[in-house]
């Protein structure tokens, strides 16, 4: 049995369907995704019916990521927000023309059943996008920091090597797991396309609201597979770029 890791999908679900494929994912398979299900591309709505489908046969862990947080948000509401709009939303609001009330109860259900984070048996931790507090994710005072900070990739990024995890210099916040696995701020704003490590952090957003591809990864293994980049799949369509 395999356990393995996500990335952000953004409504691609033609990418989500190549990496489980290529993967050979199987219902033994454990499975855990990062966050931000929807906005980018234009089947978001049949992301998250994928998703609650899986559930049924995978052991599945789902984060919350910014994205499902606006999106759960509108449906409640629907209440406008430009700024979403401007960042996927749009592409997310009309998707959601063609769904059902009944549909659209059941997708609520599923984003207020996200996880803010998960903190396995190994020590290992899963979140959308990182943390704040120095004592860890059980002492952060502002929950929505799970899902939109960037400082922990920031902080990972910019850490001079030369400095040791017991010099009293070191980040605390990269001294308490032995490995944390994000997504939210895509690797292809350094240039990369696949899984990238800084220090404990292990980054998953390979930019497939963009015109990276879709990555899931074994965190045993550090084996990973991909999609095609989703601007090829959905070559019609303008994604978040």
């Amino acid at each position: 049995m395999r356990t393995l890791v996500i990335g952000d999908i953004h409504g691609g679900l033609r990418a989500l369907h190549q990496i489980m494929e290529r993967a050979k994912v199987t219902p033994q398979d454990s499975l855990i995704f990062l966050g931000d299900y929807v906005d980018g591309w234009s089947q978001s709505p049949q992301v998250i019916d994928f998703l609650i489908e899986l559930n049924t046969t995978n052991n599945c862990i789902f984060i919350r990521g910014n994205h499902d947080e606006l999106l759960l948000h509108w449906l409640k509401d629907n209440k406008d927000n430009p700024l979403w709009y401007k960042h996927g939303g749009e592409a997310t609001v009309m998707a959601y023309e063609e769904v059902d009330s009944r549909r659209k109860k059941l997708h609520i259900d599923f984003l207020e059943s996200l996880q803010d984070y998960h903190l396995d048996e190994k020590n290992r931790l899963f979140v959308h996008a990182g943390f704040t507090n120095m004592n860890g994710v059980a002492y952060e005072f502002y929950p929505k920091l799970f899902y939109w900070d960037r400082t922990l990739w920031e902080t990972a990024l910019a850490l001079d090597r030369s400095i040791k995890p017991n010099d009293l210099l070191y980040p605390k916040r990269l001294t308490l797991y032995d490995e944390i696995y994000i997504g939210h701020t895509p690797v292809t704003r350094i240039g990369k396309t696949v899984p990238v490590q800084m220090a404990c952090v292990w980054n998953v957003d390979t930019g497939a609201a963009f015109k990276g591809p879709l990555t899931i990864m074994d965190i045993n293994t550090k084996e990973f597979w991909q999609s095609e980049p989703l601007n090829a799949l959905y070559f019609d369509e303008k994604g978040r770029n």
